[in-house]
């Protein structure tokens, strides 16, 4: 391998319980005080229901699979091209991980639920047009 990473097939799984002083402190990290994840009564309200975490609360996730797996060369260089697919609740248990793609260019990724279900999906890839290997 070169560039200092290792090649594994499978990601290191991270898991993080998202309860709402999570929540509440990645919105004083990010100074992202939306109420629709920091106010339980205005949240009640709109279409989610209930407060949801941020988004990049649960990627930040992704990252520490990758850099426990790969090293830290494998963070600096990487791309990450992913979808929200459902919304991480307060009280939800996520897991972040992936898999090395059967084509060898990068790695699928996901965040799943306590439930089984993807809320987050995608694909990495490590330097400038390239993969990793």
């Amino acid at each position: 391998m070169t560039d200092g990473m290792t090649t594994i097939d499978r990601l290191t799984p991270v898991t993080k319980r998202i309860d709402r002083a999570a929540i509440r402190l990645y919105a004083e990290l990010t100074d992202d005080f939306n109420p629709i994840h920091v106010d339980p009564d205005f949240a009640a309200k709109t279409p989610m229901k209930g407060i949801i975490a941020h988004g990049l609360l649960s990627v930040n996730l992704l990252w520490q699979s990758v850099r426990r797996s790969l090293g830290e060369a494998a963070v600096s260089d990487a791309m990450l091209d992913i979808r929200f697919l459902r919304p991480v609740r307060e009280g939800d248990v996520v897991t972040a991980g992936g898999e090395r793609r059967a084509d060898g260019d990068g790695y699928d990724v996901w965040i799943d639920n306590q439930h089984g279900e993807t809320v987050i999906a995608g694909r990495i890839l490590h330097g400038p047009g390239r993969a990793a290997s």
